[in-house]
C-alpha cells in the first residue's frame, strides 16, 4: 500500500508540472494590435504593391493626392488603365471615392490595406473573429472548412482559415464588387475573380519596431503625422506580420504579395459610429444610399 501510495504521489506532482496545452495563436488572439499608416509595405523580392507618385518636399508620400504608379507591371493594362484615370482626378483636385470614405464594408483585400487597428478571437466554436476598430466592422473566419459550394458573392466574401503550425492561414473568395471596391486607395481595381490569401504569424518586437518606422518614414502617417494606434514601448513584446497574397487575373499580371506590420497597442477601444453618407469629391459622384430589392424578413 505504501508503494501504491507513493506512485500516486509521484504521478499527481507529475500532473501538476506539465505545462498546459497551448492552443495555435494563443500569442497572437484577444491582443490589440495597430499601425498608423494606410496601404501595404512591399516584399523584399518579387512583384511590388502600388506607391503614390504624388510626394511632399520631404520625399514623404503626398496623403491628400493619391496618384498611384500606373505604370507598375503588376498591373494588367485595363488596371493601370482605371488607377492613371483616378490619378489624373486627383492630380486635378478632385479625388476619387473608396469604400472608407464611402462608409461601404471594406472588402479584402482593401481592409488589409487600411486596417490602423485588429483584434482576433476564437468564438465558442473554434472559429475566427477579426474585429476592425475603424468602423467596427468583423469578419468571420471558419475554420478547418471548405468554401461552400454555391457561392453568392457578399461584400466580405467567403473567408475560410486553418493552422500552418503558428501561422493562421485565411482563404477568401467570392467577394462582392461595386462601384466603390478596390485593391488599396490609389482605386486598383478588382473583379468577381479576386482571390485572397492572407498569413499571419508572430515576429520579433524589434523587427516589427523597424519595419513599422521605415514603412511610415517613406510613406508618412494617417492625417500627416497624428497617432491613431499608440504603440507599447515595451518591444519585447511580439509584433504581428501578415503576408496578403492578390490573385486576379483581370488585374494582376501575377500573384501579388504586400505585406502590413502591426505592434502591440495601448490605446483603447473605441467606437466609431460610420452611416452610408453622401461624401462627394466631385460633382455627381455620389450613387446614393443601398437599397435591399427584396425584404429581409
Amino acid at each position: 500500500m505504501k508503494s501504491q501510495a507513493l506512485y500516486f504521489s509521484i504521478l499527481t506532482a507529475a500532473i501538476m508540472i506539465v505545462p498546459a496545452y497551448a492552443a495555435p495563436g494563443d500569442g497572437m488572439l484577444g491582443l490589440r494590435w495597430g499601425k498608423n499608416a494606410f496601404n501595404f509595405e512591399g516584399m523584399p523580392t518579387g512583384p511590388q504593391p502600388l506607391r503614390n507618385l504624388s510626394r511632399l518636399p520631404n520625399g514623404k508620400a503626398n496623403a491628400g493626392r493619391l496618384y498611384g504608379d500606373y505604370n507598375n507591371p503588376v498591373l494588367t493594362p485595363f488596371a493601370a488603365g482605371v488607377v492613371k484615370q483616378k490619378g489624373e482626378l486627383a492630380a486635378a483636385g478632385k479625388g476619387f471615392p473608396n469604400s472608407q470614405d464611402q462608409c461601404r464594408p471594406e472588402a479584402p483585400p482593401f481592409g488589409m490595406a487600411m486596417t490602423l487597428d485588429l483584434t482576433m478571437l476564437r468564438t465558442k466554436n473554434g472559429d475566427i473573429a477579426i474585429w476592425s476598430g475603424q468602423h467596427d466592422e468583423v469578419r468571420h473566419i471558419r475554420m478547418n472548412a471548405t468554401h461552400t459550394a454555391k457561392l453568392a458573392p457578399t461584400p466580405m466574401g467567403d473567408s475560410v482559415g486553418h493552422w500552418e503550425g503558428e501561422t493562421l492561414v485565411i482563404d477568401t473568395v467570392g467577394i462582392e464588387v461595386n462601384p466603390y471596391t478596390s485593391v488599396d486607395r490609389f482605386g486598383t481595381p478588382q473583379s468577381e475573380q479576386m482571390h485572397v490569401i492572407e498569413r499571419y504569424r508572430l515576429i520579433d518586437g524589434a523587427v516589427a519596431k523597424a519595419q513599422i518606422d521605415r514603412y511610415e518614414q517613406s510613406e508618412g502617417t494617417v492625417g500627416g503625422g497624428n497617432r491613431i494606434a499608440y504603440y507599447d514601448p515595451d518591444i519585447s513584446k511580439k509584433g504581428l506580420e501578415l503576408d496578403v497574397t492578390m490573385e486576379d487575373p483581370k488585374v494582376f499580371t501575377q500573384p501579388l504579395t504586400a505585406r502590413v506590420t502591426y505592434r502591440r497597442v495601448t490605446s483603447e477601444w473605441s467606437e466609431e459610429v460610420c452611416a452610408d453618407n453622401p461624401v462627394d469629391h466631385y460633382k455627381d459622384e455620389w450613387i446614393g444610399l443601398p437599397r435591399a430589392g427584396h425584404p429581409d424578413f
